[in-house]
């Protein structure tokens, strides 16, 4: 796992947070790579309409008010991590590296984190239609098209089996194509909301991190997942 601007002890609590919430709950590396595309699309998504997808299941609930709290600060946290990354990649040689957790032989497989990056794109469909049907641009999001088919159900649409070799290779091309993927987009983003700043803590009193103007309290901290 890449080390970011969250220390490695705060991914794990945030991974953590995410195990206790639902079975049907994104993993860390869903989570990331599903960021990884809400903030790839040209539109932004505020808080209130993904977090619900990130717990997929409406009776996901926090043990405390004090863990939900932490949950949104270390995931605002990490999307401004993930946002930053993407913009630098306009700016230089530089390439943003998703959060791949190896395996018990050592292997990144990366489904899990292709499987997240295809949600955000479902979520924002729409958005994405002209990406995919462009022949310059489209090819980008092949890699994680096949890391996402690899094991489905379905053998009309399930990829070939996939050796290590390969897989190296595809993840090598899925991180070259998130750089073509935000720089297709880039001209149509909503640059001044692009990266959310909330990477302090937010209190219930504090302008909502979302953007609305509205405080904390009153919208996205009143539309978080139920509290035991």
């Amino acid at each position: 796992m890449k080390k970011n601007k969250l220390k490695i002890h705060e991914l794990d609590r945030l991974s953590e947070i995410l195990e206790s919430l639902s079975p049907y709950a994104m993993n860390l590396e869903m989570l990331d790579g599903f960021l990884t595309a809400l903030i790839c699309s040209p539109n932004l998504t505020l808080p209130n309409e993904y977090i619900p997808i990130i717990f997929g299941d409406e009776d996901a609930a926090f043990d405390s008010q004090e863990v939900a709290m932490e949950f949104f600060n270390l995931t605002m946290r990490h999307w401004n991590f993930i946002a930053d990354e993407l913009h630098q990649s306009l700016k230089k040689n530089h390439v943003h590296y998703p959060i791949l957790v190896e395996d018990e032989n050592g292997i990144e497989l990366g489904n899990d984190w292709a499987t997240g990056f295809m949600k955000g794109v479902s979520h924002g469909y729409d958005d994405w239609k002209e990406f995919l049907n462009n022949e310059d641009y489209g090819g980008s999001i092949i890699p994680m098209l096949m890391l996402f088919h690899e094991h489905d159900e379905d053998k009309e649409t399930r990829t070939n089996p996939i050796s290590v070799e390969q897989r190296k290779n595809i993840i090598i091309h899925m991180i070259a194509g998130l750089a073509h993927i935000y720089r297709y987009f880039a001209p149509h983003r909503v640059k001044a909301s692009e990266v959310i700043k909330s990477s302090h803590k937010v209190g219930r009193n504090d302008p909502c991190y979302c953007g609305s103007h509205r405080k904390y309290k009153h919208c996205c901290g009143a539309n978080r997942p139920t509290i035991h």
